[in-house]
């Protein structure tokens, strides 16, 4: 039967061990798992035992990790998983972290969703808010529902414009980049001309 013949501390984290058997490196390990299963030099035990006690201490570990990774600020599932797989950890414990994670409100990708059409709409137009959202890995129903909260686009566009040209000529060119501005910034091309028209009347009538 194999036999561990070596566990050491590892030298950038005091709190995982790395476990040799039979002389050669087999897997790393939360040093609390060693201690709570008892694990030794010299104990003998099969690989699949092992590999059972690696998976529980890599989808702790991965937990604590992601829960750490989201106290700065909320991120979506695909963000998580794309930070725990960065990390190195298996998609099998990327999966019990993320499971647990939404069990415990953790991870909610439509809350997300809200909170970001409400902060970003202030700013961009619709159509760059659900590309955003779609390149975090929501999902089309979610951000659907996101969209819906977002005030009057053309009100919107005329912020965004307003605060575009200031110290800026209103002449025909300027105009034109302007347009083009908004439509960068996610607004469709008839928000955009409108809100220009508008600055455009304005201007004439000053």
């Amino acid at each position: 039967m194999p036999e561990i013949t070596a566990i050491t501390l590892q030298q950038h984290d005091k709190t995982r061990c790395n476990i040799e058997v039979d002389g050669r490196f087999f897997c790393g390990m939360k040093a609390e798992t060693v201690y709570s299963n008892r694990l030794s030099v010299g104990l003998e035990v099969t690989l699949e035992e092992l590999s059972r006690m690696q998976y529980e201490s890599e989808r702790q570990s991965a937990l604590d990790r992601a829960l750490s990774h989201i106290s700065a600020s909320m991120k979506t599932e695909r963000e998580v998983r794309e930070f725990l797989a960065k990390k190195g950890y298996l998609p099998e414990a990327s999966d019990f972290a993320v499971s647990r994670m939404k069990e415990l409100g953790f991870i909610d990708d439509a809350a997300y969703a809200l909170a970001y059409a409400k902060s970003a709409g202030e700013k961009k137009g619709p159509r760059a808010v659900a590309a955003a959202l779609r390149m975090k890995g929501v999902s089309d129903e979610a951000i659907e529902a996101a969209l819906n909260i977002l005030s009057d686009g053309a009100e919107t566009a005329k912020r965004v414009l307003e605060k575009y040209m200031r110290g800026k000529p209103k002449d025909n060119l300027t105009l034109r980049k302007a347009a083009a501005y908004l439509v960068s910034r996610g607004f469709d091309y008839d928000t955009a001309r409108a809100a220009v028209s508008d600055l455009k009347g304005e201007a004439d009538e000053d």
